[in-house]
């Protein structure tokens, strides 16, 4: 059975333009890139938990604030390790400057036997579409592509 993750693709409205919040991950096997290796903030679930909870659950572990409605379901994505992502838009802003996030332990360097501490994501950026669909996992492009059909038939 295929892992299942959960997360918000927050948008705003700036100068007539449509900018989406991106995080990148932290960690050192992501630290040089930077193209096609951002995210929405999503997280895995149990199966006993509701899939929207987990999501703003995740965004709020990931940025430190907890974003607000009305959400919106996307269509649900394979990722191309096989995870499985259901994504909720909401209309919403963030200071990225003062984010805060989890960590997670690994043994680094590898085979090294010393234990280190990275933050989920270390950064949290705002991106217009254009630049958005250049940054964001291939996998997840289609999300892009679902908000902007989405903001049309909102706003008409």
């Amino acid at each position: 059975m295929p892992k299942e993750s959960a997360g918000i693709l927050l948008y705003r409205q700036k100068n007539n333009r449509t900018e989406v919040l991106l995080v990148h991950p932290g960690g050192p096997f992501f630290q040089k890139k930077d193209l096609g290796s951002w995210s929405i903030p999503k997280g895995e679930f149990l199966d006993n938990e509701n899939p929207l909870e987990a999501a703003i659950r995740e965004f709020e572990e990931e940025l430190g604030s907890k974003p607000t409605g009305p959400y919106r379901q996307l269509n649900t994505i394979r990722q191309k390790s096989g995870k499985v992502v259901h994504t909720w838009i909401a209309e919403g802003d963030l200071d990225t400057a003062s984010f805060s996030c989890n960590t997670f332990t690994i043994e680094w360097p590898k085979g090294s036997g010393r234990m280190k501490s990275f933050p989920e994501i270390d950064k949290a950026e705002w991106f217009e579409l254009v630049s958005a669909k250049k940054k964001i996992l291939e996998s997840q492009q289609s999300l892009l592509n679902e908000l902007e059909v989405n903001l049309k038939i909102y706003n008409s």
